[in-house]
């Protein structure tokens, strides 16, 4: 157990969750269902279940130090990896790596984003543990599949073969966000997972795909190796890390190695990536709303998420099918169907 490791991505920035996640405090450190806890916090204390605090690393921009601390205080400072640049998810992966097999050669880690939601924790802990043993045991990586009830474009898809009996089962491609057909397509395939963006992998067979697979990425980190779990590792990373290639992982490595293979997971999973997948997730009145916060007042407001932590009152009548978002410094009301139009809006808006 002692070769064990929990990593928890939490560099994100959480724009479609604008404006309750902003630059400066994102959505992984807001108590975004209104539960007196934050999401890394929630993630935190569902890996305290597997492996001790001091085997579970924090990957996180070099801004959100600070935060990180104050949302997990029992975690050792040097558990927190501080990326000094924000380039996609494949040179933060690559960089644990590095640090762990610094740390411990026959290390075994999970990868596993800081703001999902997982109602069936048991479950979720059980299948964690069923990827380590089998890859403590093989070279390999291994994925928690979840299969699609809907047909959803918000998610990667993974591709498997037919023998789906096989545990795990080998995968047969990545798929990225589909349009409406394809996903239904897949749906109806019925061979096909969402990607959770939950893996497991050994350290060392690890930094070995990346060599085979990206290697402009393990070049770059790996200039002097020496650096690694040493007091001067994060000015060595300041400096190198900057100028690896920014690309996501699943580009990287996923797509390319032979030797992915999926655990298929019913965990009660949401990455909680909208306001719209928010709304779907929590209870809901008799009128399929939602409210977070204490002072809101719905009248004849339908299929409608309403969240407003101010003490003012919130009163809102004759909405349908809407996100109102009540913020310091910002007011959302906007129709739930044209949400994937927030972000771009914002940003336009912001830059004049």
């Amino acid at each position: 157990m002692n070769n064990r490791y929990i990593t928890i991505m939490a560099g994100g920035v959480g724009s479609r969750f604008w404006p309750a996640s902003t630059e400066d405090i994102p959505k992984q450190f807001l108590d975004i269902l209104g539960v007196g806890k934050s999401l890394i916090r929630l993630t935190f204390e569902r890996f305290l279940k597997l492996v001790p605090a001091e085997n579970i690393l924090i990957v996180t921009n070099k801004k959100y130090k600070v935060l990180t601390q104050e949302h997990i205080p029992e975690l050792p400072v040097e558990n927190i990896l501080c990326e000094p640049s924000r380039n996609n998810t494949a040179p933060c992966v690559a960089y644990t790596a590095l640090r762990l097999r610094a740390l411990n050669p026959d290390s075994v880690f999970v990868t596993a984003p800081s703001d999902h939601i997982i109602l069936k924790e048991e479950v979720f802990l059980e299948k964690v543990n069923q990827a380590f043993e089998y890859i403590e045991s093989n070279e390999a990586i291994v994925t928690l599949g979840i299969r699609p009830t809907r047909p959803d474009t918000g998610y990667g898809y993974i591709e498997v073969g037919d023998d789906q009996n096989a545990s795990p089962i080998k995968v047969i491609s990545f798929k990225e966000k589909p349009n409406k057909s394809t996903a239904q397509k897949y749906l109806e395939a019925q061979n096909y997972f969402w990607n959770a963006g939950i893996f497991v992998w050994k350290a060392k067979d690890l930094i070995k795909s990346f060599e085979n697979n990206a290697p402009d990425i393990i070049k770059v980190l790996t200039e002097d190796e020496s650096q690694f779990n040493t007091p001067t590792e994060q000015e060595y990373i300041d400096r190198v890390y900057p100028n690896t290639p920014s690309i996501s992982v699943d580009y990287a490595i996923l797509e390319r190695a032979k030797n992915v293979y999926t655990i298929p997971a019913d965990i009660g999973w949401s990455d909680l990536g909208t306001w719209n997948s928010l709304h779907a997730y929590l209870d809901k009145d008799d009128n399929a709303s939602v409210t977070i916060g204490d002072n809101t007042h719905l009248i004849d407001t339908k299929n409608t998420i309403v969240r407003s932590d101010s003490n003012k009152m919130v009163v809102i009548k004759g909405l349908d099918d809407y996100i109102v978002v009540d913020e310091e410094k910002a007011l959302l009301i906007y129709p739930k169907s044209h949400e994937q139009e927030i972000k771009q809006v914002v940003n336009e808006f912001l830059k004049k």
